[in-house]
């Protein structure tokens, strides 16, 4: 295991901006605004009458403030929500299921209700939904790593909320995060397999400008490829989504342009498993011919005929460690949970 745990934690890359921020009220609009807060209340609800130039001057404060109109009225908004919002990239991948698993259980028993969202790996989405979300003022916006909009970001600095970043450390943490370096996993993997003697590697992949956190996987692999005098021989990359059937069609791709790989990394276990498959149904012996590598550590890579080599990835403890901080009101840090890598026997 690389990396710490929770006594390891430390505040490291965590932007100050953020934690205590004030809340951005109506009565900041309406000052920014220069009008009263009934007139900025008429206009976010299209309701009364005002001008358009009196509209255009409250939307402009609206944006520039990064104010979220609030839904829970009087008492309750004032005794504070005990929602806990989580905003993942997907629901197909276990990776994103394990975490809600582990933050669920800890904040169930906290009395928090969990409610998420679903990106699908699109920053616009993940920006009308993060916004859908601070509307109920939430205690907390969990999402998946650093990459957000710039409208996204202003949201969660004015929110007043606490936010946690998950499942990468790579970046300027907004207020809190817990998880492990993606390059740092990139790299560990890329070292593994020429430390066994590799030297003609591919890539099998899939969209990085949308999976960010396998971008900088990918990225501290090839690094590392380079700073040993390895080029990275070919790739293959799947515009979309990642999955079982487009990690054995990848491979089938790259193979028939370069079939004398003698490794092949990818961006994930869900797709390494494809190329597993592909290997069993034309016969190419594992890792004898060809070695396979991946990310994540899922249990169906355990128990295949020959377990997958991968760097298995701390999924429940990110959503356990991620709600104990949220419970506890935890200055803003950064918790480093490190990984696991897995030798295996597809390499």
């Amino acid at each position: 295991m690389q990396g710490g745990n929770l006594a390891g934690r430390h505040a490291l890359n965590v932007n100050p901006e953020t934690r205590y921020q004030t809340m951005v009220t109506l009565a900041k609009v309406a000052e920014a605004a220069g009008v009263g807060e009934s007139t900025v209340s008429r206009v976010l609800r299209n309701h009364g009458s005002f001008s358009r130039k009196t509209r255009d001057r409250v939307m402009e404060a609206v944006e520039r403030l990064g104010y979220v109109p609030n839904r829970i009225a009087g008492t309750l908004a004032s005794a504070g929500s005990r929602l806990v919002a989580l905003v993942i990239p997907s629901l197909t991948n276990i990776v994103f299921a394990d975490v809600l698993r582990g933050a669920s259980g800890i904040l169930e028993e906290s009395q928090h209700q969990a409610v998420f969202s679903v990106t699908d790996y699109d920053p616009e989405k993940e920006e009308a939904l993060v916004a859908a979300m601070l509307a109920w003022r939430p205690t907390a916006v969990m999402l998946a790593g650093f990459e957000h909009t710039e409208s996204t970001v202003k949201m969660l600095r004015a929110s007043g909320c606490r936010v946690v970043e998950l499942l990468d450390l790579d970046g300027t943490a907004l207020d809190l995060a817990v998880g492990f370096s993606n390059r740092a996993a990139g790299a560990a993997s890329a070292d593994f397999l020429l430390r066994r003697g590799y030297r003609r590697i591919g890539y099998v992949g899939h969209d990085p400008d949308r999976d960010t956190r396998a971008a900088k996987r990918f990225a501290g692999f090839r690094e590392t490829l380079g700073a040993a005098g390895v080029p990275l021989v070919d790739r293959e990359i799947h515009a979309g989504a990642s999955s079982v059937e487009s990690g054995r069609s990848g491979l089938e791709r790259l193979l028939a342009r370069t079939p004398d790989l003698d490794a092949v990394y990818f961006s994930n276990d869900d797709m390494a498993l494809g190329g597993y498959f592909h290997c069993l149904a034309h016969g190419i012996p594992i890792p004898a011919r060809l070695a396979l590598f991946g990310h994540n550590g899922l249990d169906i890579g355990r128990v295949t005929p020959q377990p997958l080599s991968t760097i298995r990835t701390p999924r429940v403890v990110t959503g356990q460690v991620a709600a104990e901080l949220v419970v506890a009101d935890a200055p803003s840090q950064v918790v480093d949970l490190g990984f696991e890598l897995i030798e295996g026997a597809t390499a």
